[in-house]
Order: structure tokens, then sequence, then C-alpha cells
């Protein structure tokens, strides 16, 4: 068609369709800064390529085993939807993935995001993806690239889903579990909160309390219900990677969806179990309330929740005090939660107060 000639009146655009492609383009100038302050050591590229390249002999490497990890958030962005409060939820999103990886013994090398809406906002998928940025920082994780899918019609105004892809690396022969036995000693480092598991749960249990996400929450009066449920995941990288460097480690469980009854097990050899002290730490407010509220019984609390426990660490006994030290010395707060015994899955004894 000539330069000069008329569209047809019935022409149709990108834009008409609901994809605004100039928004999208806005957005990636937008977070290239907060991406690239992510850079480390063999990061090769930044935004706006097709692939992004890292150069692990860079890093450090010299026999390397890669690690992955993804997932997501769940039905915690709700919350964050509901409240427009969506700076930490990125957070989050990098916490579910490089807490999985480090369990594996490996360290965050880079992280890759999935943001899908039905109308892109580049304010809000702005601050999202700064959080992501933050995370990945706090993590020692680049921000090497990722997916921003505006979709008209599958999502609801306002709506979004994010889902997060990350790798990592050790040397051949450094992965984990490794030499788990009876008698070793279990650490477990304490949550943030809820961190990104049961909200299903959580918000059928905020229907039933009748209370609003603005209204003062019950178990911290001081902040809203919204913002104290928004906590984010705690992210224990950078402690436990010093851990496994000094010694003594054998196994981690990241305590996420099944609780300390599911995910222990995990990185427990056939024929060894766990037996746990309940009273060897206190329920954290946040849970003493979920519970009361919704009525919710000590298995169940367990098999749903971290319950104030979010990484367990598996450790020589003869190593556990200094191990201890040094995760406190990290900033972590240490319960010594129990040992390892021959048997299978998780046994408990005391009582959660």
């Amino acid at each position: 068609m000539p330069a000069d000639a008329q569209a047809p009146k019935n022409s149709l655009t990108y834009a008409q369709a609901g994809v605004d492609i100039d928004a999208g383009n806005a957005l990636v100038d937008r977070i290239k800064p907060a991406a690239a302050a992510t850079a480390r050591a063999g990061t090769m590229s930044g935004l706006g390529g097709f692939g992004a390249l890292f150069d692990l002999k860079a890093a450090g490497y010299h026999d390397p085993i890669l690690v992955a990890a993804t997932d997501g958030v769940g039905t915690k962005l709700r919350i964050a939807i509901d409240t427009g409060a969506v700076d930490t939820i990125g957070i989050d999103l990098v916490a579910m993935c490089v807490n999985d990886l480090v369990c594996q013994g490996a360290e965050p090398l880079f992280f890759l995001d999935y943001f899908a809406t039905g109308k892109l906002s580049v304010d809000q998928a702005a601050r999202i993806i700064e959080g992501i940025a933050e995370g990945c920082a706090q993590s020692g994780c680049a921000l090497v690239g990722g997916e921003t899918a505006e979709m008209p019609g599958m999502y609801d105004a306002g709506d979004f889903d994010l889902a997060g892809f990350a790798v990592g690396a050790m040397e051949r022969g450094a992965s984990l579990p490794a030499n788990v036995t009876a008698g070793d000693v279990i650490l477990g480092l304490a949550s943030d909160g809820v961190h990104s598991n049961g909200y299903s749960l959580v918000r059928r249990i905020v229907d039933v309390s009748g209370l609003a996400w603005s209204d003062p929450a019950p178990f911290a009066p001081e902040t809203s219900l919204g913002a104290a449920l928004l906590a984010p995941t705690r992210l224990y990288v950078k402690p436990i990677l010093e851990a496994i460097r000094a010694g003594g480690v054998h196994g981690l469980a990241h305590i996420t969806g099944g609780g300390l009854t599911e995910n222990l097990p995990r990185v427990l050899p056939q024929g060894l179990g766990a037996r746990i002290d309940l009273g060897a730490w206190g329920l954290p407010p946040v849970f003493q309330w979920l519970a009361e509220t919704g009525g919710i019984e000590t298995r169940e609390m367990l098999k749903t929740f971290n319950a104030g426990i979010g990484m367990c660490v598996v450790v020589d006994a003869a190593e556990a005090d200094a191990i201890a030290r040094l995760l406190v010395a990290a900033g972590e707060t240490v319960t010594r939660l129990g040992v390892v015994e021959a048997g299978s899955g998780v046994t408990y004894e005391g009582a959660l107060s």
C-alpha cells in the first residue's frame, strides 16, 4: 500500500487489542538501573537481548555443577494486589527460589522473572521488578532478564502473576545433602513471618476474623493486617553459604509448603528420621493468632506453615555450637531443634507455645 494511502476505516492495532508495546519498552528502560545494580562476577550482558550470558569461569568456578530452581509466591499475591502494596513481593519471589538453591549446596548466580498481567501499569510493574532486583542484590544473584506478558482478557484489572527461575552452581562433589547420620544436630533459623506458603488458609482465616487488610494487625497493632502479612520471606543465602564453607553442614531444608513435617525428611537418607522438640522455640505472634482464630490443630500448623522456623540446618554434632555461633554472628536467630535418629519422618515431642 502506498505510504500516503489511507488505512481502511476498520484497521486495528495491537494497542487497540489491549497490548501496549510502548509501555513495555518504557518498563524495560525504567528497570534497567535496578537490574544493572545486581551485576556480579560472571555477568556478561544486560537487559534487552534475546538471552542472557553468564561466565562460570569468571565467577570463580573450575569444575561446576549447575543447579536450577523455579517457584512462585502463591496467593500471597492476592493480598499484595488488594492492598496495592507490591514493593516487596519481588523479594518473596527471589527468596522462594534462591533459598531452595542453597539447600543443594549451590551459590545462586542469576535470576529471571516472568510477570503477567491483563493491563500493564508501568509503575506497578516497575515497583514489583525493583523488589525482585532488591532480593537478587541481597542474595548476590544477578537479575539477567525476564518476560513481561500483557494478556488482555486473561486477568482482571490490576491483577498479575509472578514466577521466578534461578540458576546456581557448586564445584563437583560439593552437593548437599551429604553424610547425614544419626546423631546429627538440627538447627532452626527463625522465619520473618508466614513467608510465602499457606496463604489460601491465611486469607480464609482473615475472612473468618471479619478484619479488613487496613485494620490493625491483632498480633502487631502498630501496623496494618495487610502490611504485617506481607512481610517478605527471609533470604538465608549469604549466612548459609558462609556456614557451608566453614564445614560441618550435612543438609539444609527450606521450610515452605508442607512445613517441618514434609520438608525436613527430604534431606534425610532412608532409615533416618528427625526428633524435634516443639518447646525449643516460641511460636511467633502471627502464628498464635492464626491458630487461635482458625482453630488450627498443631498437626495442621506444622504441615501448612513454617511455624517460626524458615530453614533447618543439619550439622555434625561436633560442629553444632560453632556453626550456631557463626550463623548468629551473621544475623540469624538460631535454635537447636532436635536430632537425626534411626526411623523415618518427623517425630515431635513437647508442645508449640
